[in-house]
């Protein structure tokens, strides 16, 4: 055993250790990088309108206010496969160039109406890609949708552990 090399390595760590609240206190969330995902900005934009089509914002919330789009991202980079990764890519290509083509604008660009008349076009079709595609993004927008924080708790009174727990209560023997 190396008792001076083992010394100097004691030694880096604890100044390491020394220098780290200095060198991470000025982080955020904001500052740390993002996760790589498979799906590009332009992908994920549309799938946030996408989610926003099936359930736009209403009088009070939509899927884009409790954050189903950063849900779906999530939950397709790293729950599904490769097959239904690459499905979800082409189709939302295929949704791009359909807005391209009947509107001249993008998908994300278009108005509420116009892009649900375009995801009803790819749940009617006979084409089984496109509708797998459309049924899984709407089954998970509802699922992403009704089981965060905001609607559970504010509107279905979703309380994690019911009840209350009273450590120190007298007890009458």
């Amino acid at each position: 055993m190396n008792r001076r090399e083992t010394i100097r390595t004691l030694m880096a760590a604890s100044a390491g250790l020394i220098a780290l609240p200095a060198w991470a206190d000025a982080w955020t969330a904001e500052t740390l990088p993002a996760r790589l995902s498979v799906f590009s900005s332009t992908e994920q934009d549309l799938l946030a309108a996408v989610a926003d089509t099936i359930i736009p914002p209403g009088n009070s919330i939509g899927a884009l206010s409790v954050g189903v789009d950063k849900f779906l991202v999530a939950l397709f980079d790293r729950c599904y496969e490769e097959e239904v990764q690459d499905n979800l890519k082409k189709q939302l290509g295929a949704l791009n160039a359909l807005a391209q083509s009947t509107h001249g604008k993008s998908f994300t660009v278009c108005d509420q109406e116009q892009r649900k008349k375009m995801l009803l076009s790819f749940a009617d079709s006979g084409e089984k890609d496109k509708s797998e595609f459309f049924e899984l993004v709407k089954r998970e927008t509802i699922r992403g949708f009704s089981t965060s924080k905001e609607v559970m708790v504010n509107y279905h009174n979703y309380k994690v552990a019911p009840g209350h727990y009273y450590g120190c209560v007298d007890v009458n023997s």
